[in-house]
């Protein structure tokens, strides 16, 4: 696109279906790697990547040639289809449907780029699913409740 120049800064959120804590740290650094390969070869600058067993963050500028709800829709599909053709899970893997999506100026890169390395110590004093809701108010995003991501349900 010639003559468009932007400043995208993009900050995604999303879960193993039912929240599962289904990302292992025994393999979340190759997932880590292999989304960001994902978010690399569409155009897009990793700015940051981080998981919990429950779900993951991801901190990106934005290639304006792909859509948000088309990055997330590769960026899930082609890891889930890793994730189950390495074998990495017991069972199926799936991403929840849906994520969260939050922007930011370019002054936040560094904050929120610190936010995502500490999500470990981040979460030893609040839980993903309170952590979600706060950035959904924070941003004054209105939602459902039936629509949050899911508990984790007995099969």
């Amino acid at each position: 696109m010639a003559n468009a120049y932007t400043q995208l800064y993009i900050q995604c959120v999303f879960a193993p279906k039912f929240r599962a804590a289904m990302l292992h740290s025994g393999w979340d650094e190759r997932l880590r790697t292999y989304i960001s390969t994902i978010a690399k070869t569409n155009g897009h600058k990793m700015i940051a990547i981080n998981n919990m067993s429950d779900h993951l963050h991801l901190f990106v500028g934005l290639n304006p040639n792909q859509s948000i709800s088309e990055m997330m829709r590769v960026i899930k599909g082609d890891s889930s289809e890793w994730i189950n053709n390495e074998k990495l899970t017991q069972r199926k893997f799936q991403w929840q449907e849906g994520y969260g999506a939050f922007s930011y100026s370019r002054s936040q890169i560094d904050t929120v780029a610190k936010y995502i390395f500490n999500q470990q110590e981040h979460h030893k004093k609040i839980t993903f699913l309170d952590e979600y809701k706060k950035m959904l108010e924070k941003f004054d995003v209105a939602y459902d409740d039936r629509y949050i991501f899911k508990l984790p349900e007995d099969e």
